[in-house]
């Protein structure tokens, strides 16, 4: 039978990601590609209690729910963005979702038409990408550097193009794993306050930091009136991914319809693994338990990091990550990272090719690597395997 798509499903592309994973999970590979939490640091016990006092609380805990979320974990997600300088936004502001990934495509929702234009760094997010091009939305690439997005290139296409939206990244971002200076941050911000441009704040990794001593200030933090800047997080990084519990919070106006778009889509998010999260935050050391991620991630980055400097590859560049979870390497243009994926992974490593994080053409020299989700060990074998893949990519390069 033929079946009668709408045409909106044109738009709807695979995550080269989850593809890859697929590949990779159906082997003995050790993978650098998904960006994941290592599951062996997740705070078990600690749900486990959570989840007890959320079922002992009375049957209510698994009646439906207010589809903004459960009113007392919005109050905790409010103290904790008060801590990072977030002060213009009340519970009401708060939208809890299944994940920050619900967050963008509610946004995407109720605020593009067809053609709209969205501005975004290059490269940037993918699942971001993949959400507004299935709303036909047209995202156009902005030029960025180890600090951010380029004022010059972002007013000239603001002005330009007219944008809807800024999408960023920019606390240790995904794939680049960069952190904009504070000049950038506070630039983007004079920007869309004079050309009235809404930023799409998307901090997933921002808990994630190496150095305590320096200050990354949500762009959300910067905008004391906050008219202009939506912001969203995750407890996938910090907690667990499956518990899919993210918020959004930003001007009433747009959150009241994200509200009701949602209410469409879902009526609410899990509202047992809201509860559990807010015992999770009120009695058990969730701040010592991403302490403790930070330590350990930390030190697997510098792992990695060693392991890409005994490599040494001619025209091989990265910025080292200040947080996060990725290494965003880049190669001589001569290297094809997408060919080369299948050869490494028959020598027992995995990693993402570059390309599918760009908006329009991609660079195929490029590539991101995760150092979470491996073990040392593991991040030592796979660094060496990855690092003769490379060297012998090169030599036959050189000499074909």
């Amino acid at each position: 039978m033929k079946y009668a798509f709408s045409k909106r499903v044109r738009h709807l592309q695979s995550s080269a990601v989850r593809d890859i994973l697929k590949v990779v999970n159906q082997g003995n590979v050790i993978s650098f590609a998904g960006g994941l939490p290592d599951e062996e640091l997740f705070p078990i016990a600690g749900l486990q209690a959570a989840f007890e006092k959320t079922f002992a609380s009375g049957k209510k805990a698994l009646q439906y729910a207010e589809t903004e979320g459960y009113l007392p974990l919005r109050d905790v997600l409010i103290e904790r963005m008060k801590r990072k300088g977030i002060t213009s936004y009340s519970a009401n502001d708060v939208l809890v979702t299944t994940g920050s990934q619900q967050a963008i495509d509610l946004f995407s929702k109720v605020v593009f038409n067809p053609g709209d234009v969205i501005l975004a760094e290059n490269p940037t997010y993918l699942a971001a990408l993949q959400v507004f091009e299935s709303y036909e939305a047209h995202v156009i690439g902005v030029e960025s550097d180890e600090h951010g997005m380029i004022p010059e290139d972002l007013e000239e296409k603001v002005k330009r193009y007219r944008p809807k939206c800024i999408y960023v990244v920019p606390t240790f971002s995904n794939p680049t794993g960069k952190v904009w200076s504070m000049e950038r941050r506070q630039q983007l911000l004079a920007l869309a306050q004079k050309y009235h441009v809404i930023v799409f704040e998307d901090d997933p990794y921002g808990d994630i930091q190496f150095n305590k001593d320096e200050e990354y200030a949500p762009i959300a933090s910067l905008d004391k009136k906050g008219t202009h800047v939506l912001y969203t997080s995750t407890f996938s990084k910090t907690a667990v991914p499956a518990l899919r519990t993210g918020w959004i919070t930003g001007p009433y106006q747009i959150i009241r319809l994200m509200s009701q778009a949602k209410q469409a889509n879902d009526l609410h998010s899990n509202s047992l693994a809201q509860q559990a999260l807010y015992h999770l935050c009120m009695d058990y050391d969730l701040d010592g338990h991403i302490q403790m991620l930070i330590r350990e991630y930390d030190a697997r980055m510098k792992l990695m990091l060693g392991e890409l400097e005994k490599a040494n590859l001619p025209g091989m560049s990265y910025v080292v990550p200040k947080g996060g979870m990725f290494f965003w390497i880049e190669l001589d243009e001569s290297v094809d990272t997408t060919d080369m994926l299948a050869t490494a992974v028959e020598r027992g490593v995995a990693y993402v090719p570059g390309s599918p994080f760009y908006v329009g053409k991609g660079k195929e020299n490029t590539l991101r690597l995760n150092f979470t989700h491996s073990t040392p060990e593991k991040i030592e074998k796979g660094m060496k395997l990855l690092t003769e893949v490379l060297q012998e990519n090169r030599q036959e390069i050189i000499t074909p």
